[in-house]
């Protein structure tokens, strides 16, 4: 089973909601929609709270077949299950998703909690016509009048989103739970690693449990890399091939797109390039359906004027990572060469490093304030221009992309041995000059410390790490 570092947290939450329904008694019934992106670790969660719990529960998982087919596989599931009244499925399947969820009700205790699991339900909101009605009816009927925990897991997030939101048959029936990939600070204890380092391994792993369960304490970036790079079964080679596979099955143009902004390109026009001179329609429909699913973020410079100037990355920097070292040596990989898919990492690490880890520095930084004399901000963004002859790391403001007031200003600096030093304080002063003639605090982020008198503040990994541990986590 994965190694649940850092999920105590959620594993509390679903045992408090498990406990309501306790102490609810008969009519009790609650629901919790579960959403995150894939290979997050949803389900292993799940299945690790149904072991400690060890109340009845059934886990069924949807897999996008044939509405005959899916029933079938639940009441499969139902009479392997342990709940008391599984026998019901027994005898006949149930003909409709209507039919089989009031049949699964009967087959639950009244005299004790239980757990109905259903996992991957966006492929049964696609599939199954009038689903969310269904599910509605039969909760507001039956489900909920029992003693149960109906748990709805999904990976499609727009989708789980929307199941409920206002206006949808499921609206305010269910508790949302948002599971994100495990933090820096998580990836650092698991694999006994130096805050600099911390942040370094959760960029390459993207805190996906299953790959972070494959560092072994102790070992550096390039044994573990080199560990990985030795196995083409990997998860670290493979989990990301199997999310683009399940997430855009028929959708050539969008994982064209995906791997140009993870290539590194970041404008409309770059990126429709780079992905072989298609429309501007075309391209913008991918970058919709990209953007919906959280896979690449659409940003604006933070300032006090507006700007046209949007920019895209790619949100998990694991695939960021997969993409521009992995997929193009897979071959090599595959024929055990993985030596030279380490070597095209270690060319170009610290360049690659230096862009990579600033949205992961951004957030560690509001996530750490208030604190060095700086207020908390509600924007800790980046500010650029058309010809990048500008660009400012960090901008803490008070709304975003057109911003009230500035907080802060500040430079990220992530070098192997260089710290921050009096050439980049003069640089970023020179710059701030293009965002605001009023002084705001300068501040700097610097893996290797600060030597330039003139900052408000500065902060290095262990500072950045620490927020991390913090209750807003």
């Amino acid at each position: 089973m994965t190694n649940f570092v850092g999920r105590e947290r959620e594993l509390a939450a679903l045992a408090e909601v498990l406990a309501e329904v306790t102490a609810g008694g008969a009519a009790s019934g609650r629901c919790l929609l579960i959403r995150g992106r894939r290979r997050i670790g949803k389900s292993s969660l799940v299945e690790a709270f149904l072991q400690r719990s060890g109340v009845p529960s059934v886990f069924f998982t949807a897999a996008g077949a044939p509405v005959e087919q899916e029933l079938g596989e639940l009441s499969v599931a139902v009479t392997r299950s342990t709940l008391p009244g599984r026998d019901v499925f027994a005898d006949a399947v149930p003909g409709n998703w209507s039919a089989a969820l009031r049949l699964l009700g009967s087959a639950l205790p009244d005299d004790q909690p239980s757990v109905i699991v259903i996992d991957e339900v966006p492929y049964l909101m696609s599939l199954v016509d009038g689903f969310e009605g269904v599910l509605q009816r039969v909760w507001d009927r039956d489900l909920s009048r029992r003693p149960v925990l109906l748990i709805l897991i999904g990976s499609d997030l727009s989708m789980m989103e929307s199941l409920g939101s206002y206006g949808r048959p499921f609206h305010q029936r269910g508790q949302e739970m948002v599971l994100g990939p495990l933090s820096p600070a998580d990836v650092g204890r698991m694999a006994r690693l130096e805050p600099a380092a911390a942040f370094e391994a959760a960029l390459i792993t993207g805190g996906l449990p299953l790959i972070c369960s494959r560092w072994r304490p102790g070992d550096d970036l390039w044994d573990f890399l080199r560990k990985q790079f030795a196995d083409p079964l990997s998860p670290l080679l493979v989990s990301a091939e199997r999310t683009l596979a399940a997430e855009f099955p028929d959708q050539t143009y969008a994982r064209t797109v995906l791997g140009a902004v993870g290539a590194g390109e970041r404008t409309f026009t770059n990126i429709a390039r780079a992905a072989g001179g298609i429309s501007a329609s075309t391209l913008s429909r991918a970058v919709d359906l990209l953007v919906t699913k959280r896979m690449i973020a659409a940003e604006l410079p933070v300032s006090l004027a507006p700007s046209r100037e949007r920019r895209y990355r790619l949100v998990d920097p694991h695939l960021r990572f997969w993409l521009t070292f992995v997929r193009p040596h897979l071959p090599e990989i595959e024929r055990m060469r993985g030596d030279l898919a380490l070597a095209a990492v270690r060319e170009r690490w610290e360049s690659w490093r230096g862009h990579a880890i600033e949205p992961l520095l951004r957030e560690s930084l509001a996530r750490l304030l208030p604190a060095a004399g700086l207020p908390a901000a509600p924007v800790v963004g980046g500010y650029w221009t058309r010809s990048n002859d500008v660009e400012i790391d960090i901008v803490g403001a008070d709304r975003e992309p057109v911003a009230r007031r500035l907080f802060f200003l500040g430079s990220i600096k992530w070098r192997e041995r260089s710290p921050f030093d009096d050439r980049d304080l003069v640089t970023l002063q020179r710059q701030m000059s293009r965002v605001t003639d009023e002084p705001v605090p300068l501040i700097a982020v610097s893996r290797t410390g600060v030597r330039a008198s003139g900052l408000a503040a500065s902060f290095g990994p262990a500072d950045l790490l620490g927020a991390w541990n913090s209750p807003r986590t």
